[in-house]
């Protein structure tokens, strides 16, 4: 008995038990451990099955997992204005000194500005380097040094089967958004920017949205409001092109459902730049924030066909404030960004594989937050943003009222005195050297926004060096999928290479038909031809709408 308890127990894995009973205990454990195994199983295949849909269901609230790319441009905006902003907030907010605006909680690094012949870039050779990922001379629309048309992340974006669009508070047909959908060798050709942006050119449309100001650039020059030089219709051409034209303000845009928009949309709210922040009409003229969210619902919505998007947002008129040394103008355009920043953010929170890329193509003014006024004597350290608070409109507002005064030397002066500066400027303490600055009859324009900026910049204890651009680094700032690669300082062009790793893109092809074929080639128009070269730099608004213009170089 001894040896077959031996035996049986030497051969227990293979169930060659010769003790009946002991034999049928370890079938009923086998039963067991293979039904446990099998509803194991089952459970695992159901928790798998749940888990794929819900990631399906999820992915879907979040774009899809689509690698969509928004990038935000801050035209002017250099480290100073984030200061500038915060600390205007802080103090009309009461937020301790610890509170962040949106920007400030996404800073990865610093862009370098430079251009291809200036140290000191402008808006085109900047936004040029971002949308081709090249350096190029100052005044250049999406061209290279040698004048020859470079593909944009925008025309590749569209080519790969992106939605594309663009969002700015200027002419959209501005330095800017014109070196992603088009190209010129020169940023004064408004008239044939207008015509590639909507898609007459040699790649075809390329643009899905935009929103913005610019609507003279489409409008014949028989019309009292046309900025054109020759006779092109470009609303009409638009309209040949499948574009939807909403209305120059507001009515039809609060009216869009994004769930049935039909792209591609136009909707220009300005027949110049759109107002600054602080002289918007809210019930003609949208916010930055507004525009952002309109479409990225419109884009999110219309994306179902499509790899995902991009789309350039501007806050254009912070850097036209900084042109006019305007301080009041300038904290609230940063603000008005700032808003935008805040709602892409929370867009990348529901849709993580988007990434949000904010930069300024340059820094303008050269703005100090801090004055000394007596060069003499031992500076005062402060600032006071209350000087700004009651501020009611810009310079550029105030100026023209003060230029077209047709009344006496003796009421030109009273109404500088008892109106510009107490009611609109809050500037109850206004000497008698900047009234009469202000109020000098046959003032040039450009003379008397100085002086009004002066007057402002001075009591709030801060300082301009130029009104032109500077050569200062300018804050980076990231967030969402791979925002970690921009951390550091990093030249302009890493911004657009960035966008096309994120996307995939190739921008040769693009690049090698649009030389193949000129841009012009499918051109109506023939405006511009012979001022190549001629370029004007940073006029606002543009010469052919008025006097009302200030140049920087």
């Amino acid at each position: 008995m001894a040896d077959d308890n031996d035996a049986a127990a030497a051969q227990p894995l293979l169930g060659r038990i010769e003790d009946g009973g002991r034999q049928r205990a370890v079938a009923r454990r086998r039963r067991v451990i293979l039904a446990t195994f099998v509803t194991g199983l089952v459970l695992l295949t159901a928790f798998t099955a749940a888990g794929i849909l819900f990631a399906k269901r999820n992915a879907n609230k979040r774009g899809r997992g689509k690698p969509n790319v928004i990038l935000m441009i801050s035209d002017g905006f250099g480290p100073a204005s984030e200061t500038l902003a915060r600390n205007y907030y802080q103090y009309t907010h009461g937020v301790p000194e610890g509170h962040q605006l949106p920007l400030d909680t996404i800073l990865v690094g610093s862009s370098r500005t430079r251009s291809s012949d200036s140290f000191v870039t402008d808006s085109a050779a900047g936004a040029t380097a971002f949308s081709c990922g090249i350096k190029t001379y100052n005044g250049a629309i999406a061209v290279n040094p040698e004048q020859k048309p470079c593909g944009t992340v925008l025309e590749a974006a569209k080519e790969k089967g992106y939605l594309t669009g663009m969002i700015v508070t200027s002419r959209i047909t501005h330095a800017t958004p014109a070196c992603f959908a088009s190209h010129a060798d020169s940023r004064a050709l408004e008239d044939d920017i207008a015509l590639h942006e909507i898609g007459n050119y040699t790649l075809g449309r390329r643009v899905d949205l935009m929103f913005g100001g610019g609507a003279c650039f489409f409008k014949p020059n028989t019309d009292p409001f046309s900025c054109r030089s020759d006779d092109i219709n470009a609303y009409a051409i638009a309209k040949e092109l499948g574009w939807h034209i909403a209305s120059s303000d507001r009515t039809l845009f609060d009216a869009l459902d994004p769930a049935s928009v039909s792209l591609p949309l136009l909707n220009l709210f300005a027949n110049d730049h759109m107002s600054y922040e602080i002289d918007r009409d809210n019930a003609v003229q949208p916010s930055l924030k507004e525009m952002t969210v309109k479409a990225l619902d419109i884009l999110t919505l219309s994306e179902r066909h499509s790899k995902g998007f991009f789309l350039m947002i501007e806050g254009s008129r912070i850097d036209m404030a900084a042109h006019n040394n305007d301080p009041a103008a300038h904290v609230r355009e940063v603000l008005a960004y700032n808003e935008a920043i805040d709602a892409v953010k929370d867009f990348i929170d529901r849709n993580p594989e988007t990434v949000l890329i904010s930069v300024s193509d340059h820094e303008t003014g050269g703005l100090s937050v801090g004055l000394q006024l007596d060069p003499h004597a031992y500076p005062d350290y402060f600032w006071n943003p209350e000087a700004l608070v009651n501020v009611q409109r810009s310079t550029e507002i105030v100026a023209p009222e003060i230029t077209n005064f047709t009344g006496p030397p003796s009421a030109r002066t009273a109404f500088v005195r008892d109106i510009v500066f107490p009611q609109w400027l809050a500037i109850a303490d206004a000497t008698d050297a900047e009234i009469a600055a202000v109020a000098l009859p046959g003032a040039p324009y450009e003379d008397v926004i100085a002086a009004l900026g002066t007057a402002l910049s001075r009591r709030a204890g801060l300082g301009w060096s130029t009104h032109g651009h500077s050569a200062v680094d300018v804050n980076l700032y990231a967030y969402g999928r791979n925002a970690h690669e921009l951390r550091g300082n990093h030249e302009n062009t890493d911004i657009g290479k960035f966008i096309v790793r994120q996307m995939g893109l190739d921008l040769e092809p693009v690049t090698a038909q649009l030389n193949r074929d000129p841009p012009n080639k499918d051109m109506r128009a023939e405006s511009g031809r012979g001022k190549r070269g001629a370029f004007q730099v940073e006029h606002y608004p543009h010469p052919s709408l008025g006097s009302r213009a200030v140049s920087s170089l």
